[in-house]
């Protein structure tokens, strides 16, 4: 017994040297005799943005000082109907010369269904009623827009016109054809390859193949008032200030 009490005191006595030691030099012996803990892991927010980025907004069409009065006007009128954008392009002289494929190389499109065209149509055999384009329903002119890579269908066009209008008048008062140059020109203030349904002259009703509002991309191409000028606009947006008859008008 006095030999385990004597190891015991020289314990005693070794630990109290100890501490003294350790509290000397500023050692914490609590914590390292405390059990090894796992380092701690950080919250998945500890790395997150504490707000969400803010979205780009988008800007508003302004009219470019050095553009041309066509670009300023054609500009000028999107502004006015809420687009938020549109992309102006000049095109080489030789564009109209050149396959669809070249053409989208210059204009930047995604695909060549994105290239659209808008022609003039007019109903040969229009009820005496209709003479102008007053009733979007019952015109005897319509501005149609469908895609280089599609075919306009003229019966599926006066089917659709004809069911547009409720069958007021039958099916002999319809016959779409393209409208002749000059009557092209006169209605929208447009030479043949520079026609567009922005700032046309006379406000044609507008026809809008279905299958244009079924790009991927959501967005499309238009003559710009010159032959040298497309530009290029949201295909929802243009639907929305333009409200377009959207018609299945071309072969399948």
């Amino acid at each position: 017994q006095l030999e385990a009490r004597s190891l015991e005191e020289r314990q005693v006595a070794i630990l109290q040297r100890i501490e003294k030691l350790a509290q000397a030099v500023g050692l914490d012996l609590s914590a390292a005799q405390a059990p090894a803990s796992s380092p701690s892991t950080p919250s998945p927010s500890s790395s997150t943005p504490t707000s969400a980025p803010t979205p780009t907004t988008s800007t508003s069409i302004t009219v470019t000082p050095d553009a041309s009065p066509t670009q300023q006007r054609l500009e000028a009128e999107l502004a006015a109907r809420g687009f938020s954008a549109a992309r102006f392009v000049r095109v080489p002289a030789d564009y109209y010369d050149q396959p669809l494929e070249y053409r989208r190389a210059c204009l930047q499109a995604e695909h060549v269904d994105q290239l659209c065209k808008s022609i003039v149509m007019e109903n040969t055999r229009a009820h005496p009623e209709v003479r102008g384009w007053e009733d979007p329903r019952h015109s005897k002119y319509y501005c149609v827009i469908v895609q280089y890579t599609a075919r306009l269908h003229a019966d599926k066009l006066k089917m659709a016109l004809l069911e547009l209008g409720g069958r007021k008048y039958g099916r002999q008062y319809y016959n779409m054809r393209l409208a002749p140059e000059e009557v092209n020109d006169e209605l929208t203030g447009f030479s043949h390859n520079a026609v567009t349904p922005i700032c046309m002259r006379e406000r044609l009703p507008i026809v809008l193949s279905h299958r244009i509002t079924q790009l991927p991309a959501g967005r499309f191409w238009l003559g710009a008032g010159e032959v040298d000028l497309k530009v290029g606009l949201s295909v929802e947006e243009f639907v929305r200030a333009y409200q377009p008859f959207v018609i299945d008008c071309t072969y399948d």
